[in-house]
């Protein structure tokens, strides 16, 4: 289900990543199948997602859902909002080095 209101690292995190920030599109609360992921890069497959509270005693659910989605080709970055909180810069770079490293080069 998508929701109305992104947590605050979840805006903190899209305001890296939003207006191809990072070379490429991503987009926010995005549906794919029966699921919907934080962030989603079409070009590369790529979910990321952010786990906070709501995630708490959700790992069989979250581990399910993220299998079902990887079986359709998705790859999965995972953070804390802990992560994104003391170091949006950090995160930024590993998802900035994740897309280098799975680019081609010509």
């Amino acid at each position: 289900m998508l929701r109305k209101q992104a947590t605050f690292p979840e805006r903190l995190l899209w305001s890296r990543l939003r207006r191809k920030q990072l070379g490429v599109r991503f987009l926010r609360q995005r549906p794919i199948g029966d699921y919907v992921v934080d962030f989603y890069c079409p070009v590369f497959k790529l979910a990321i997602e952010l786990d906070g509270h709501s995630h708490d005693g959700r790992f069989k659910a979250d581990s399910e859902r993220q299998l079902a989605l990887e079986k359709m080709g998705v790859v999965f970055l995972r953070f804390t909002n802990d992560e994104v909180l003391d170091d949006v810069d950090g995160v930024t770079d590993q998802i900035a080095a994740w897309l280098e490293m799975h680019t081609d080069n010509p």
